[in-house]
């Protein structure tokens, strides 16, 4: 965290892993993706291969006239995992007005995918080289991300290894505490600290199976730190429901952390709060809205489409021609959907109250922070923070209220670049997500106006 007139890393030091250009891809030109050279053993069995499939035994015969032009698709001799894979740079985005305040910390929000689930949804991974799949590999890719974000606080959803990823960070200076979903499944939320920097004072788990709102945990904790003891913060992660239709569910959710973190926050003296997580919603959703808003009018919405999820499929984002094959689906988005009752108790905590609130004042470090129009939507916030087959787009962010200031954050790649890979994970990056890194100072009420935000650059 570094109080004390903190100098931060020049772009150059950034770890080699994180910024390396593949060697395949750097060194692969139009050549070596045509025939092998004709000293290769393997050269007549590789051209065969790519054109007609016939024998590849050496014949005496006289040479065959030139080879037709067939239809059949080109066969590319490379193993998945040896395919180029598209350089993930993500370069920090600096504030444009610095703070007279020198207490700086950097959070990190993380969904790393948990092996159970990779396993389960193959069919979200076609696309995927097995060997990017595979947890040891995913897993030390995801720590040595972490580990050269040099983060004082991590957040981790859909964590199932806990105690794998644990001995790794607990190597690096890292204290953890985990909570485990309720239910059959195996994963859970995870906060890491550093523990020359943060002292914990209290914590607080939230099961949401008692609350009626499913399996989903939640995690709150208030951090005092090492090196000026006057500054405290209390950080929420969550995992969201991930189910597109019970957008109630979701907001019954959001609002009970919100409304514990309220709570704990007063109880420390009106300490400042972030909530980092995955929140199974986009930033043009009516739930995205309903954070950095406080309240919703939750009757003008339908339930199904209150997190904007189904309006993200790669075919929708990128244009191209859609399997229209699922005719029911199709019928259920055109239908109306009223609440009932008991939806509005879920959503809301009441049967009458058709507006939905937080008593939260809270703001997304990204879309306070400009970056370029390549990474960035209309509303500020990373065009995308997950890709798989189903889905390309943002679910994730860290709000925070007054007291802190983000002053730099670490842009996501562009969709170009993202969709080259063709879904995460990939080389670079260990899961289908990728992680938010913003970096924050504590502020004095003379620091900043809390009705501005800080505009930032992006060294374009």
């Amino acid at each position: 965290m570094g109080f004390a007139a903190p100098s931060r890393p020049p772009r150059s030091a950034s770890p080699s892993w994180l910024c390396a250009r593949s060697p395949l891809s750097a060194g692969l030109s139009p050549s070596h993706l045509s025939a092998t050279p004709a000293s290769s053993p393997f050269s007549r069995k590789s051209a065969a291969l790519r054109c007609s499939g016939h024998s590849t035994e050496p014949s005496s015969s006289p040479p065959p006239p030139p080879a037709r032009s067939y239809g059949r698709r080109w066969y590319n001799p490379l193993a998945p995992e040896d395919r180029p894979s598209p350089e993930i740079v993500r370069s920090w985005i600096e504030a444009d007005r610095p703070l007279a305040s020198q207490a700086k910390f950097t959070m990190v929000s993380y969904y790393i995918l948990g092996d159970k689930n990779a396993s389960k949804h193959r069919d979200l991974y076609t696309n995927i080289p097995p060997l990017y799949m595979k947890w040891e590999r995913r897993k030390r890719v995801i720590c040595e991300e972490l580990i050269g974000w040099n983060p004082d606080i991590i957040c981790l959803q859909e964590v199932d290894k806990y105690f794998e990823l644990s001995k790794i960070l607990e190597k690096a200076g890292y204290i953890g505490s985990y909570k485990r979903r309720t239910g059959d499944a195996v994963d859970g939320c995870a906060i890491f600290w550093k523990a020359n920097e943060f002292s914990l004072l209290e914590e607080e788990s939230i099961k949401f199976k008692e609350l009626g709102l499913r399996d989903n945990v939640a995690q709150l904790s208030v951090f005092q730190a090492c090196k000026a003891e006057s500054k405290k913060l209390l950080v929420g992660n969550i995992h969201v429901l991930y189910n597109p239709s019970r957008g109630d569910v979701k907001l019954g959710q959001i609002r009970h952390l919100s409304s514990r973190a309220h709570i704990l926050s007063e109880k420390w003296g009106s300490i400042p709060v972030l909530l980092a997580g995955d929140f199974n919603t986009t930033p043009q959703s009516a739930i995205y809205k309903f954070l950095s808003m406080s309240k919703l009018d939750i009757m003008s919405y339908d339930r199904r489409e209150l997190s904007g999820q189904r309006s993200c499929h790669p075919a929708q984002v990128f244009g191209e021609k859609q399997d229209l094959s699922n005719s029911l689906f199709l019928i259920d988005r055109f239908l109306t959907c009223g609440w009932t009752d008991e939806e509005i108790k879920t959503a809301g905590g009441n049967a009458k109250g058709e507006v939905v609130a937080h008593p939260l004042n809270i703001k997304s470090s990204y879309a306070t922070t400009r970056g370029s129009a390549r990474t960035r939507g209309s509303n500020g916030e990373p065009l995308a923070t997950s890709y798989h087959s189903k889905f390309f787009g943002t679910v994730d962010y860290i709000w925070y209220s007054k007291g802190v200031v983000p002053t730099r954050v670490l842009d996501t790649p562009s969709v170009g670049v993202l969709r080259r890979t063709g879904g995460l994970p990939c080389k670079k990056v260990g899961s289908d997500h990728l992680a938010l890194v913003s970096e924050f100072a504590f502020t004095q009420d003379s620091d900043v106006d809390e009705e501005d935000t800080l505009v930032a650059t992006s060294n374009m």
